[in-house]
């Protein structure tokens, strides 16, 4: 079972250094991630998702694949490769990997503009190590799946304060 982190920061520069932190960790096996976007509200009051994985790319990179390949098939390779990037970028466009989009911009709505949210979906950690890697770095912590001793120990961790974290030493999965 994965949790959900939400950490509201006060610019999106901000937001992404801390995605990029995160993503380093996941590089030194002390947490494992499912999904990681960014949700800025701008002066405007819209929100926008910076998303780690861009689904319509990937479809359309896919698509263009397989339109190929059938269109060799067929002795048509370039109305294949056109086919099928376009019906894999729809299909991209229509898939919502990881975080729900709608509740990424409904939570976001509640921001302040200019300030950003880093949603994080961890599927393992080693909460000690990663708890004094990420000790000092400010952010306020806005939603969590996380139990309330976990929670405080984030919080703790973000605030620079030095509590014991729960599970210390131990790699396991969340939730």
């Amino acid at each position: 079972m994965s949790d959900l982190i939400v950490i509201v920061y006060p610019t999106e520069a901000r937001a992404e250094e801390m995605r990029q932190k995160v993503i380093s960790l996941q590089k030194e096996y002390l947490i494992e991630i499912g999904d990681a976007a960014i949700a800025v509200m701008h002066e405007d009051g819209k929100v926008k998702l910076n998303q780690l994985l861009n689904t319509t790319a990937m479809g359309a990179v896919s698509g263009s694949f397989w339109g190929l390949l059938i269109g060799a098939i067929f002795l048509m390779p370039l109305a294949g490769v056109a086919l099928g990037a376009a019906s894999g970028a729809l299909g991209g466009a229509l898939t919502d990997y990881g975080i729900n989009d709608n509740f990424m911009k409904e939570l976001a709505a509640s921001l302040q503009p200019g300030n950003a949210a880093l949603f994080v979906l961890v599927k393992r950690v080693t909460g000690d190590k990663v708890l004094e890697a990420i000790k000092g770095t400010g952010g306020t912590v806005l939603k969590t799946s996380l139990d309330h001793t976990r929670e405080q120990a984030l919080r703790d961790a973000l605030a620079g304060v030095s509590a014991a974290a729960p599970e210390a030493g131990a790699s396991t999965p969340v939730g």
